[in-house]
């Protein structure tokens, strides 16, 4: 079985030892005679690789004890929503950064519950860069402020943390969480989709503080307000059990690599190697300022877009797939997540080069 390097930004690459201990447990989970497909989310079974995966997580990201951490579904599109549900009835107001398609995805969403205030924007640098501290102008009232740390489209990304005051600060790390070590204390409320560096789709991550809890809108549905979530542990309605299942692994696996920290150097690796070949090359641009620029998500454009089709079909010739940019800003997108190897991107820079010396 030979396996490809897949730059997909998600669902993306998973770590090789996870799928195969998955798949040595798929029928039979630790001699219980079934699958955790086939297991009762109550059951003792589920409700050990529930705690388990919980617990890992909180290791990892040093979660602190007053929040809450809840494993729920409908991904970061779903939680667009669930946040204000939850949060911006405490004044009716809330702060947003734009940096790139998803924050403004998630703009227009929170505007069904409450008045936006757009604090600052990325839109003037066409979203290659993200707005300086200094430029934003905050609602000293807004109930929170939200960000999208890594922006998976554009290519930016948050290597600072916010100084929002006495506003809680929220961000949707999708894209980036587990690449680096963070402080939980200086959010409010993180959300991640699992699909990038977690596990499968189907599972959303909501890491949340006990004081934002219990002030969801009248109209919040039941199963997506985080006060029933955090006191029924996240069993208010059915979870997404195989997705915590894999995820508990990764978790698992992230910390044998020697957690977050490990995780960075291995990131910062990688993203130093297709970076500097693309600064060295008169064929290729990145577009996004140095500072800001994704550890997990590089757009690049080659300087003959005509010659798009004929690069990705040499990358997949090679075992090199996924390469293709979103189609809002076309070019191509290599997608470097925790799991993607660094040969993978060592691979890549390879054919980039014989493609450069082909037709540069």
């Amino acid at each position: 079985m030979t396996r490809v390097f897949n730059f997909s930004p998600g669902p993306a690459t998973l770590p090789e030892p996870v799928l195969r201990q998955a798949a040595d447990e798929m029928l039979d989970w630790h001699g219980c005679g079934m699958s955790v497909m086939e297991m009762s989310h109550r059951g003792k079974e589920f409700v050990s690789i529930h705690a388990e995966a919980e617990s890992l997580l909180r290791e990892l990201l040093a979660v602190p004890a007053n929040y809450k951490v809840l494993f729920m579904q409908g991904g970061a599109i779903g939680e667009n929503a669930i946040v204000p549900m939850n949060l911006i009835g405490k004044t009716g107001k809330a702060d947003y950064i734009s940096t790139g398609d998803w924050s403004k995805k998630s703009i227009k969403e929170a505007r069904s519950y409450g008045k936006v205030n757009v604090a600052a924007s990325g839109e003037a640098s066409n979203f290659t860069a993200i707005p300086k501290r200094s430029e934003w102008k905050l609602d000293p009232e807004a109930s929170y402020v939200h960000i999208c740390s890594n922006e998976t489209i554009g290519g930016v990304e948050y290597h600072w943390t916010p100084d929002t005051g006495n506003v809680p600060l929220v961000a949707d790390m999708s894209s980036n969480i587990l690449s680096r070590p963070i402080d939980v204390s200086r959010y409010g409320l993180i959300y991640a989709g699992a699909q990038k560096n977690m596990g499968p789709s189907g599972l959303t991550v909501v890491i949340v503080r006990d004081d934002l809890i219990g002030h969801a809108l009248p109209i919040t549905p039941s199963a997506f307000n985080y006060q029933l979530q955090a006191e029924n542990d996240s069993m208010f309605n059915t979870p997404p059990t195989y997705a915590i299942y894999i995820a508990g692994l990764v978790f698992k696996y992230v910390k044998a690599q020697g957690g977050l920290k490990a995780m960075e150097e291995h990131n910062q690796a990688k993203a130093a190697i297709l970076y500097g070949y693309l600064d060295n090359s008169a064929f290729y641009r990145n577009p996004v300022a140095m500072d800001d620029r994704s550890l997990m998500n590089v757009p690049f454009k080659l300087k003959d877009e005509s010659l798009d089709d004929a690069f990705l079909k040499g990358a997949q010739a090679r075992g090199m797939i996924q390469l293709k940019g979103h189609r809002s800003v076309g070019g191509m997108r290599a997608s470097i997540y925790n799991a993607m190897p660094i040969e993978g991107v060592k691979a890549l820079v390879a054919y980039m080069k014989e493609f450069e010396a082909q037709h540069g």
